[in-house]
């Protein structure tokens, strides 16, 4: 599979280029930035090639990854799929609903393979933990913490627009969400959204499965309180989440894995475009509540 990275920023370099440059399956085929002397460079750094034409590389490749901020990815993720390009995404999938069912629709339409980087997902000890909480079942309750410290710290992802306008909702709930969905069935609703400190947020669950569970989320905790946590009490008793050792790039060259099986066979991987949609419909739902107990 020849797969191309749309993206030249941190997330871009940091973890895109180094899992497709170093993946023996697939070949990096160039890279579009929507600055043209960043994609050279990063280009440059990573062996491949730079384009200044987006529809040129979906030309020439049989897939894409993604590293754009998500109402970028939302619209030329439409464009790749029309394209027959097969998607590797990020989280979250876009940043309106009707850009994310866009998405999923042009992927359908195309027949063309998807998969959304949760990056729990893609961990062998976290995923293997999420399977078996799921075939255990009888769940009563969750709790969630995804605490980052983005904007208290030096991460190199605290400049980033995105992220300072949708906050720690949008940047880690999808991990969060990614998580207790498979576990503990799909959000019938979101019972309640408060805020908390800079730009954290509390969030109730209501799931299909019966029980309910509690989020806290933030980008702007103190760096010695960074990092995330799920607990699920139940029938079978407590249970942590194992923390993960690994950096993103093994994960994210799974990913790569995941979308070229998918694309092979045709069966949708359960990170599957449909799936980020629906995460994206949750995020929504708790920032319309959000919204109206600010107004």
């Amino acid at each position: 599979m020849r797969i191309g990275l749309l993206g030249t920023g941190p997330w871009a370099d940091l973890a895109h280029a180094p899992a497709l440059g170093g993946h023996d399956g697939v070949d990096f085929a160039g890279v579009w930035g929507r600055r043209p002397e960043a994609a050279e460079e990063l280009a440059a750094r990573h062996g491949t090639r730079a384009y200044d034409d987006v529809d040129a590389l979906f030309a020439d490749v049989d897939a894409v990854a993604v590293a754009l901020p998500p109402a970028v990815q939302g619209e030329l993720a439409v464009r790749a799929a029309r394209a027959g390009c097969h998607l590797l995404l990020d989280k979250p999938l876009a940043a309106t609903v009707a850009q994310g069912r866009a998405v999923v629709e042009a992927a359908r339409g195309a027949g063309v393979a998807s998969v959304v980087f949760f990056t729990t997902r893609f961990q062998p000890a976290t995923q293997a933990w999420i399977t078996g909480q799921a075939g255990t079942g009888g769940w009563f309750t969750a709790r969630a913490q995804w605490l980052g410290a983005v904007f208290t710290g030096d991460s190199p992802f605290a400049r980033s627009p995105w992220r300072r306008e949708k906050g720690s909702l949008w940047d880690v709930g999808p991990h969060a969400l990614s998580v207790l969905l498979p576990v503990l069935g799909d959000v019938r609703r979101v019972a309640a959204a408060v805020p908390g400190p800079g730009d954290t947020v509390h969030l109730v669950l209501d799931h299909a499965g019966g029980a309910s569970s509690t989020l806290t989320l933030s980008l702007t905790a103190p760096p010695q309180a960074a990092g995330a946590a799920v607990e699920l009490r139940g029938r079978a008793g407590v249970t942590l989440m194992p923390e993960s050792p690994e950096g993103p790039v093994p994960a994210l060259r799974r990913a790569v894995d995941a979308l070229v099986a998918a694309a092979r066979d045709g069966r949708p991987h359960p990170c599957d475009a449909a799936f980020g949609l629906r995460v994206t419909e949750i995020l929504a739902e708790a920032e319309t509540l959000l919204g109206a107990g600010a107004g």
